[in-house]
């Protein structure tokens, strides 16, 4: 049998699906000749996956150090759906005649689901398979992946929609003798955001000690884990820094304010709820780096990406800003880092 022509077609050409859409497509398939098949089998799959290898050094039981590679895996399947759009599995042979044949397919996809996701040590996918039954043959197989996205509007979760204020603050010592107190405070207008969208971030740093400050980075972070069931639990995360700005320096007993904006890029929503092996989160971390042998300063700002950007902030999308909610900043979220006390020796 020659087989001239096999596709999956969707009725999206964006292949893309919000989690409780029906997926409507075809199967198109096209003989040189008459052919004869048991069947023609469609199956939906919307699985994770998680894999990665570690190693470590043991001591066999000879007593001798060596090294020893430990695979772990994480499986979620979150549904599965198959039937025949010709024939079935017990089925008569049935002839098709040379040319091109169609058979329509439909699938409700259920209404909770993750979104679409691709790591470096795991995913979230969805595939269509189609299978063409050959008596006494190899089946042929078509499968192609579709994208299902999770909806997630900001406008529904009122937490996001606060200011949020980070404060860090450290005093440093040498020989036992205090030199003065180092204070930073950053702050947003809202913690929650869609890619394309800017950060605002209002910095003040009031460094009443006698250590320089060379630079305040602010880094957009995105932080992925990913969970293991076999051989037993297990966890490996993977941070990168998506996006980062530098203010600075600030000079011993001087005191400055920063007004700087750092922007969004093309970023998966924070939308993996719904998965039990993948975590995905974002922070708008703060790092002070410190002059001399003293240990930097920082810490984080928890921020929420979005599919639908919240009314009461500005649309990426034009220039015209929306009216901004006056509520929300009545009551401010606020988190203050206290480094303590730093005795140094030099």
């Amino acid at each position: 049998m020659v087989l001239k022509g096999y596709e999956v077609v969707l009725d999206n050409p964006w292949n893309t699906y919000y989690a409780g859409q029906i997926v409507n497509g075809k199967v198109n398939l096209t003989f040189d000749s008459t052919k004869k098949v048991r069947g023609i089998m469609i199956r939906f799959l919307g699985e994770a996956n998680t894999e990665w290898s570690d190693t470590r050094r043991v001591t066999n039981s000879e007593g001798r150090d060596e090294e020893e590679t430990v695979t772990y895996k994480g499986h979620e399947e979150y549904f599965q759906i198959q039937y025949y759009l010709l024939g079935g599995e017990n089925s008569a042979e049935i002839e098709l005649p040379a040319g091109t044949h169609t058979y329509q397919f439909t699938c409700s996809l259920p209404p909770i689901l993750p979104s679409s996701f691709e790591g470096q040590f795991g995913h979230v996918r969805y595939t269509i398979k189609a299978t063409l039954d050959r008596p006494s043959k190899f089946d042929q197989v078509m499968e192609m992946a579709f994208t299902v996205i999770a909806p997630m509007d900001l406008n529904l979760n009122p937490r996001v929609k606060k200011p949020f204020k980070l404060e860090l603050e450290k005093t440093f010592s040498c020989y036992c003798c205090p030199s003065g107190r180092l204070f930073v405070a950053a702050t947003i207008p809202v913690i929650g955001y869609v890619s394309g969208q800017v950060i605002p971030i209002t910095c003040e740093c009031d460094n009443a000690s006698n250590v320089d400050i060379t630079t305040v980075a602010l880094m957009l972070r995105k932080r992925v884990t990913f969970h293991a069931q076999w051989p037993h639990t297990e966890a490996k995360v993977s941070e990168i820094t998506v996006a980062k700005l530098a203010i600075g320096p600030i000079g011993a007993n001087e005191s400055r304010t920063f007004t700087q904006e750092l922007e969004i890029p093309p970023l998966p929503p924070t939308n993996l709820v719904n998965c039990g092996i993948i975590g995905l989160n974002y922070d708008l971390h703060i790092e002070c780096y410190v002059s001399g042998p003293h240990p930097n300063l920082n810490g984080n700002i928890p921020l929420m990406l979005g599919a639908n950007p919240l009314a009461s902030f500005p649309n990426p999308h034009t220039d015209i800003p929306t009216q901004v909610s006056t509520q929300a900043d009545q009551n401010p979220s606020s988190y203050r880092v206290v480094g303590g006390t730093e005795n140094h020796r030099s």
